[in-house]
């Protein structure tokens, strides 16, 4: 969690734009159930809603290509396999749902610098959650990612899994939550903040 807004609020310290209109996609949901995916939620927005921000792993992808590890997705120019584990998050209050993970492959040889680059950045999602078997973690066909585009994995090519900020989407649907606003699977609010104001070295 990055920050946290005020009831009603469509901004927050982190984002002092327009929530409702300044996301390049939102999806809509009702008793847990994706109804509507909008350019905008202006309509939608209600008193009682509370705005959060939580990281994002995109925000270390350039520093793993600046360490030389490849990011098959920016490659192809689309958006990154997201994947539905088995794996429960810890529940809070009536809220739960399982993990949701987004997948790069890399280099054999290059794993652990992927492990030890993205590491250095625990706000947005830090280090891989699992490494290797996708079956391990309950996804079944690397070709069939629940959110995302499918990337190709290739030989000497080991797939690593993050964290992914579509979770609590996920969470909103498995608890049937009465009402909810999340950004468009890989369309999250952009920040003025750098990168590399969410390193950490190690």
């Amino acid at each position: 969690m990055l920050d946290v807004g005020e009831p009603g609020a469509w901004s927050t310290p982190l984002f002092p734009g327009d929530l409702r209109t300044d996301l390049p996609g939102y999806r809509l949901y009702r008793d847990g159930e994706p109804v509507a995916d909008l350019g905008d939620v202006v309509e939608g927005w209600r008193d009682d809603l509370v705005p959060f921000l939580i990281g994002c792993s995109f925000t270390f992808e350039r520093a793993l290509l600046a360490a030389g590890v490849p990011v098959r997705h920016l490659e192809l120019g689309t958006n990154v396999p997201m994947y539905v584990t088995d794996v429960a998050c810890a529940a809070a209050g009536s809220l739960s749902g399982p993990l949701v993970v987004s997948m790069r492959p890399v280099p054999d040889e290059l794993v652990k610098t992927a492990i030890e680059v993205s590491g250095q950045y625990p706000l947005v999602h830090g280090a891989p959650v699992h490494v290797g078997d996708p079956a391990a973690i309950g996804i079944r066909d690397l070709a069939r990612p629940d959110f995302g585009e499918a990337v190709e994995v290739r030989e000497g090519e080991v797939p690593l899994f993050w964290a992914c900020g579509v979770t609590p989407q996920a969470a909103v649907m498995a608890s049937g939550v009465e009402y909810a606003i999340g950004h468009l699977p890989g369309h999250m609010a952009i920040l003025d903040a750098r990168d590399d104001d969410y390193r950490m070295p190690s």
